[in-house]
């Protein structure tokens, strides 16, 4: 009777679950990558407007209000940012001619934010930049897998879980 020689045992095969748990890991990961890579073309895209992406986000921001121009404290609250880091993004866009500070009509401790004329010519340049960034990073996909991962994208975005 012959014996298999005394070694180390085979390790367990990986169950199931582990194997997926590894493998969204991994698209969270490359998820990850993928934010930091358009946030940097984004921002190589933006810098010769002189504004930046945290810049550009309040600027759309304050342009697709419906009627009266947020408060400061509404900006924070959707940037989900401290209302001492939008004071800090409405100085520089203020600097920039983009943004104005009002007084709110019905209470004048409230400071509101207006969208100023060369705001909205700054929107359309920063319109163009999102676009060229974009194609940037979707150059390798053809036009069947943009339209896939856009459903892709709009699936986990929508999806269920914790609201951001």
């Amino acid at each position: 009777m012959s014996t298999a020689p005394a070694g180390p045992a085979d390790p367990p095969a990986p169950s199931t679950a582990a194997a997926a748990g590894d493998a969204d890991g991994l698209l969270a990961e490359q998820l990850l990558r993928l934010t930091r890579r358009l946030h940097r073309i984004q921002k190589h895209h933006l810098e010769p407007l002189g504004i930046t992406p945290a810049q550009s986000r309040l600027l759309r921001m304050v342009a697709h209000q419906d009627g009266r121009p947020p408060r400061m404290a509404d900006l924070a609250a959707r940037l989900e940012v401290v209302p001492r880091a939008v004071t800090t993004l409405v100085d520089g866009l203020e600097a920039a001619s983009c943004v104005r500070r009002v007084p709110d009509p019905e209470n004048r401790r409230v400071v509101r934010i207006e969208l100023t004329d060369t705001g909205r010519a700054t929107l359309g340049r920063l319109r163009s930049a999102r676009r060229a960034a974009a194609e940037e990073i979707l150059a390798p996909l053809t036009a069947a897998q943009r339209e896939v991962l856009g459903g892709l994208l709009t699936a986990l975005a929508d999806g269920p879980g914790l609201r951001c």
